[in-house]
């Protein structure tokens, strides 16, 4: 019995250390295995890869392991949702130029959610769903302390940090504009936007919005824990920033109202802003479902339905 207790916590010490992936939801065959292409579209600051780094960690790989074609997008890193979105829609052409699909499911953590609501608000034709990872769809106090305090100084060095991700990921030409993407994320500017693109947006406080809307089906999840995991370096960081809503449930950066869109699958996962995307390198809460595992589910939802 001693032996069994200590060959699981050193398993558990280790994946803890070193992001080992989940084997909670092992790969089966055409479990994920979707209709049109999924296209995963990255937050404020994301990148396709950074080396190595995937800024969705594992999760191309957990998803096509089941059939899913797979497609991970690179937009500015710093920019407007609309900037954004017109290079998304960009990039939605050419992928299903190359597959010969007629439309593809969006998937977009953070900034991302708005960006795929974008190209589904202006071209529904080509968008078979939305699902938005904690996507600031009602802005967040977060953005809104930085637009209220954030100098020129500090947007240009956003614009930096920006240009450099790009740099480094392979990525580099696309503008940076880290003012307007603090604009776009702020609670007024979410607004803005949502009066323009209100497709799936809950026309209560935190509450559901359209599961379906101009052909295009509209989903969400979101985690609300800042904290998860005491070797992850970002959780202090997560923890203290999350203080600015005031005790409102929040993963870190977006508050759980405000990630709502569509059919809520959960706002409540013992996750933080970089958790729900399986960052830091798969480092993550270990008593929480996996990350992948929560994308391999929404796959295999969307299959469910036909798309």
């Amino acid at each position: 019995m001693k032996s069994r207790y200590w060959q699981v916590l050193s398993t558990l010490v280790l994946a803890c250390c070193i992001g080992l992936p989940s084997s909670a939801s092992p790969a089966t065959v055409g479990y994920t295995q979707t209709k049109y292409p999924i296209v995963l579209v990255h937050g404020l600051f994301g990148f396709d890869k950074l080396g190595p780094v995937e800024y969705f960690y594992g999760i191309p790989a957990a998803l096509s392991s089941g059939g899913a074609r797979v497609y991970t997008v690179t937009v500015s890193g710093a920019n407007s949702t609309e900037v954004r979105g017109e290079q998304l829609l960009s990039q939605v052409r050419q992928i299903l130029a190359v597959t010969g699909a007629a439309k593809v499911n969006l998937i977009g953590h953070s900034h991302g959610g708005p960006t795929a609501r974008y190209v589904a608000s202006v071209r529904p034709d080509l968008v078979a769903s939305v699902t938005s990872v904690a996507g600031v769809n009602k802005g967040s106090k977060v953005a809104d302390i930085l637009a209220g305090t954030i100098p020129n100084t500090g947007a240009a060095l956003g614009d930096a940090l920006a240009s450099l991700i790009g740099i480094i990921s392979g990525n580099k030409g696309l503008p940076q504009n880290a003012g307007a993407a603090i604009a776009s994320l702020s609670t007024a500017g979410s607004l803005a936007f949502n009066r323009r693109h209100p497709q799936g947006v809950p026309t209560t406080e935190c509450g559901e919005g359209a599961y379906q809307e101009r052909g295009v089906y509209y989903f969400s999840w979101s985690g609300a824990q800042p904290y998860t995991n005491a070797l992850d370096v970002a959780d202090p960081a997560m923890a203290v920033i999350g203080l600015a809503f005031g005790g409102a449930k929040n993963d870190g950066l977006v508050s759980s109202c405000s990630s709502h869109l569509g059919k809520v699958i959960r706002d409540d996962y013992a996750m933080n802003h970089l958790d729900e995307i399986n960052q830091f390198i798969g480092i993550v809460n270990l008593f929480e479902t996996a990350p992948e595992t929560v994308f391999r589910q929404q796959a295999n939802r969307l299959q469910g339905l036909g798309l």
